[in-house]
């Protein structure tokens, strides 16, 4: 497809970037340092940290896994931890030391926990206490050699350090008892590495950076081999879109999705390090009140979120009290941003909500609409820079402007595949290096694209993806199912909502057996939110149950 969308293309913004500029993230990393070195990188609960303290504790953290630890290059590193100060320390630390980074939501459940750890070969993980009852359960099934546990009040300093852990621990008791006997302190850790120097290690564009997991049509998590050249290119072209507005060194922005996700990762932790930003952290974005009274304590002109987040926030009363003067870009990814939203956003605010498009296979952006747009347009945005998109159907032929086809993606910034699942990265990768994305595009004149329907049966929640097969994997272990099938629904809240339908083996099986029984196996956003019970499924002449049409039948309830 010509690329049409190049003349779209906002003032200032080119046509291809430079994925060489840098030769490992590390190697931005440390530019970044050495430039903003006295300007504050994160500030977590009121206490910031400088580019420079940020350099000096991620060298003691490498330098603590390479001598203390003696990992071998490209050793899997694990961080299961929510946004706090320990966050970016451990992330740039492993990747300067020559390592993996491989990203556990904190909210996972033990089974997907061990499979997330075994599947990887994490040998070393950084954890919150607050989940370490979580680990717990299933270290011992695991290639972990040394946990490092951290309360999210260690690095405040005195005495704001004791009283958010004690808060935490015994006023909230966010905290379960838990107990692993050789597990170390991260404090603690760092000061091991303190004694030892940072080695230079050669890393490559084609070594793995991140290990980032993503559901599996098959029900199983699949980690997505993003490598260094596969991030770089991404944060390259993040930055070439918003390099024509934001001043480097002078921007404050607001970190509220959780780092741990491929879009937060890229935009807010990568992107806006190598411009200089201060950025804020945010531990809970679910406290919306206290959300709130973080943001009046922090003038801000950056901010990114997915479309349930802006919602919340512009459904208070207390956030239209706020001083929005600085605040200058907003985007919006993860999930579609919803019109309401984004109006009721740009009415509060005097900032529009751009939406962006991207994927954790994408590192993440693939789309983004120009940030001097007034007005939402309903669209994903233009191709970023150095990116191919065309649009296919089932034959796999390339389908005009305006018609109707699979979007599907050529550029830096697509992953190697699929870490130990060649069979899976075949499924989605085209022999030309094209990613099929399974979402059903139309491009128009101008070369903006919108999403118009999604091929393959991926739940998007809150800018998660749910997969049906894990659900019903889970669901259909349950005493007394006979079949399950799991779909997603409209959601007001988050965009869509798992639906779970069931053939009951055993007739007296009640709704709140099955969601006590899921609630043990899922993580909070894969749960079913519906559970409705039939005699029978819709299924093919082989037997095969048709999610689509059990779809279908929602989707025009909804519109009803």
């Amino acid at each position: 497809m010509e690329k049409i969308w190049l003349s779209s293309y906002p003032p200032g913004v080119p046509a291809e970037i430079d994925v060489n500029e840098f030769s490992s993230l590390g190697d931005l990393f440390e530019k970044s340092c050495a430039r903003y070195a006295n300007s504050e990188a994160y500030v977590s609960f009121g206490k910031a940290i400088t580019y420079a303290e940020l350099d000096a504790q991620s060298a003691r953290w490498g330098a603590y896994l390479q001598s203390q630890l003696k990992l071998a290059p490209g050793a899997r590193i694990a961080v299961m931890m929510p946004n706090c100060l320990q966050y970016p320390i451990a992330v740039f630390g492993a990747l300067r030391a020559g390592y993996t980074v491989v990203n556990c939501n904190p909210l996972y459940t033990p089974r997907e926990l061990e499979h997330q750890l075994k599947d990887s070969g994490a040998e070393v993980i950084v954890i919150v206490e607050n989940f370490c009852v979580t680990l717990q359960e299933v270290l011992a099934h695991t290639a972990i050699r040394q946990v490092v546990v951290t309360g999210l009040g260690d690095l405040l300093g005195f005495p704001k350090s004791l009283l958010v852990n004690f808060v935490l621990r015994h006023v909230k008791k966010l905290v379960p008892p838990w107990r692993i006997p050789a597990a170390l302190r991260f404090k603690d850790a760092l000061a091991q590495g303190g004694a030892h120097s940072l080695k230079k290690v050669p890393v490559t564009h084609q070594d793995i950076a991140f290990l980032q997991y993503t559901g599996g049509t098959t029900g199983v998590a699949k980690g997505a081999m993003l490598t260094h050249r596969n991030i770089i290119a991404n944060l390259q072209q993040a930055h070439a879109w918003i390099k024509p507005v934001v001043r480097e060194g002078d921007e404050t922005i607001v970190t509220a999705l959780p780092l741990y996700h491929i879009f937060a990762l890229t935009a807010n932790c990568l992107t806006f390090m190598k411009i200089g930003a201060r950025n804020v952290l945010i531990a809970n974005p679910r406290d919306i009140p206290g959300f709130i009274k973080e943001l009046a304590r922090t003038p801000f002109t950056v901010m990114t979120g997915v479309n349930t987040l802006f919602n919340a926030l512009v459904n208070n009363p207390e956030f239209a009290k706020l001083d929005f003067s600085s605040l200058r870009l907003t985007l919006g990814g993860g999930m579609a941003v919803q019109r309401a939203v984004a109006e009721r956003w740009k009415a509060v605010t005097g900032c529009p909500l751009a939406e962006a498009y991207g994927l954790t296979e994408t590192s993440p952006a693939v789309c983004i609409n120009p940030l001097d747009i007034k007005e939402y347009n309903g669209a994903i945005g233009l191709p970023v820079p150095s990116t191919e998109v065309v649009l296919r159907d089932d034959e796999g032929k390339d389908q005009p402007v305006g018609s109707r086809g699979e979007l599907c993606v050529r550029g830096p910034q697509v992953m190697k595949g699929y870490y130990g699942r060649p069979d899976e990265t075949a499924k989605v990768m085209t022999e030309d290096g094209f990613l099929r994305t399974g979402d059903i595009a139309v491009m128009d004149e101008q070369g903006f694209l919108r999403i118009v329907d999604r091929k393959k049966d991926m739940i998007l929640v809150s800018g998660f993806n749910v997969y049906p097969n894990e659900v019903e994997d889970v669901a259909a272990a349950c005493p007394g199912v006979l079949e399950c099938a799991a779909v997603g629904v409209p959601d007001e809240k988050s965009g869509e909502a798992v639906k779970l339908f069931i053939v009951r083996k055993d007739p007296a099986l009640k709704v709140e057996a099955v969601m006590d029984f899921c609630r043990e196996r899922l993580t909070g956003y894969k749960m079913p939110r519906y559970v409705e019970f039939r005699d029978e499924m819709p299924k093919t002449n082989v037997g095969k149950i048709l999610r689509r049409a059990l779809r279908d039948e929602e989707m025009k309830k909804h519109a009803a």
